[in-house]
């Protein structure tokens, strides 16, 4: 590691420790040259995720669009942002975990549709119908008779 004071290429690490909840390790570190000290943070370099659209078009894998999705779902429903936060969160972790690295916006739907449904049911049936398109009132009722099937 280059010394940010003198530019010495080689330095020694004198304390290392976990940062951001585990996402990041900050290092202490001391130029061997002129012995002053900088810290520096190690971070995983993720492999960017790209979303397929259902028009064709790709874009990177944005949380914030997930989180979002999901707010609408849950206005005025008892469910906080961190629960959301840990759903996107979990998502973009089992994406970054498998092989793919080009994601459609239907596996990425199905996905969020599933821990909605553990978390808010009345969420989960407002995200299905926008994400599903619902055409109509038979629809709608074809998914709320599922997910009253699959609760007894």
């Amino acid at each position: 590691m280059k010394c940010p004071y003198c530019g010495f290429i080689d330095s020694k690490v004198i304390d290392s420790r976990p940062a951001e909840e585990g996402a990041s390790i900050r290092r202490r570190r001391e130029c061997l040259q002129c012995q002053k000290r900088f810290t520096t943070y190690e971070i995983i370099d993720r492999v960017p995720l790209v979303v397929i659209k259902r028009d064709g078009s790709r874009q990177s894998f944005d949380r914030m669009k997930v989180i979002n999705g999901m707010l609408r779902a849950c206005e005025k429903r008892p469910v906080s942002l961190s629960q959301l936060e840990d759903i996107a969160d979990s998502i973009e972790q089992e994406l970054q975990g498998s092989l793919e690295r080009e994601i459609g916006t239907d596996k990425i739907g199905e996905m969020v549709m599933s821990r909605m449904k553990t978390v808010d049911e009345v969420a989960y049936v407002r995200f299905a119908s926008v994400y599903r398109s619902f055409k109509d009132i038979n629809t709608f009722m074809d998914e709320l008779s599922k997910l009253l099937i699959e609760k007894t």
